[in-house]
């Protein structure tokens, strides 16, 4: 009897029924449909045969797919230029990547919990958040607007697609809520807001696989802190010149200063993604 190759739609759908049981029955037997045993460490063994990418698919989107209670995972991801832009002086970013990285951006977006970006984000590219290229539910939308400079005409505050939290320094948390979004209140810390803190807030709600999708600020701020777990940063076969650095750190005096994590690299239609784990 021939068994049946996993192809790559079946080891989506797997990784889908499994964030789904995690989600649902934290303490449930994690091996979905009897065909991937799952090892305490994170690593897998097919029961079946499977295509080189379907194995990509599961290195890639386990971690995410597992987050928990007692795994929890914050992952932020970059789409940048080969001299390392995100953007254009201008703000424009729409797409420094290709369509297979907006593609995994969704897959992210459908297993993780909460998907956070800053408020640069929300009003230069007004994006929806969702999961429109991909099978999978919505996460949860955390916008990040310290100083509420954010207009509430902005869609994420209207379309109701998904619950919708706004953070903001907690004196301004008593300024009525754009449109269905809910407000939440925390510190201000060197300047910015607490992020330790909102990691723990979320955690508090249940929100354990977070994902920060941008930008180059947002994301440079929980590298700095120490607060990522893996940082993905694709790189396109583009050159811009100018425009809006990717990560930006305090300055080091010496390379040995630089972190050099452990990585494996995806490829992405023309583009290359460099998955990097920043605590073992």
């Amino acid at each position: 009897m021939t068994v049946p190759v996993i192809e790559l739609e079946q080891a989506w759908a797997l990784l889908l029924e499994l964030r789904h049981r995690v989600r649902t029955a934290p303490n449930s037997a994690e091996n979905p449909a009897a065909l991937l045993e799952i090892a305490a460490d994170g690593s897998w063994i097919a029961k079946a045969p499977l295509t080189e990418s379907s194995a990509e698919l599961f290195d890639l989107y386990l971690p995410m797919a597992r987050a928990c209670r007692e795994r929890p995972l914050t992952v932020a991801h970059l789409g940048q230029s080969l001299d390392g832009r995100i953007a254009t002086e201008s703000g424009a970013s729409c797409y420094v990547t290709g369509p297979e990285n907006l593609t995994h951006l969704h897959r992210m977006r459908a297993l993780c919990d909460a998907i956070v970006v800053g408020a640069g984000t929300v009003e230069h590219d007004d994006p929806q958040l969702t999961t429109r290229r991909v099978a999978g539910p919505n996460p949860v939308r955390v916008i990040l607007d310290p100083r509420r400079r954010l207009a509430a005409r902005h869609g994420v505050f209207q379309d109701q697609a998904a619950p919708t939290l706004l953070i903001c320094s907690a004196e301004l948390a008593d300024v009525p809520a754009p449109g269905a979004a809910e407000i939440i209140g925390v510190a201000v810390q060197d300047g910015g807001l607490n992020l330790a803190e909102i990691v723990r807030r979320l955690h508090q709600r249940g929100l354990f696989g977070v994902f920060i999708e941008g930008g180059g600020l947002t994301v440079s701020a929980f590298l700095e802190q120490g607060l990522l777990n893996q940082l993905q940063v694709t790189v396109a076969p583009l050159i811009i010149g100018s425009g809006r650095p990717g990560i930006r750190l305090p300055p080091i005096q010496d390379l040995a200063q630089g972190l050099r994590p452990r990585h494996r690299r995806y490829a992405l239609g023309e583009d290359m993604m460099f998955d990097c784990h920043m605590q073992d």
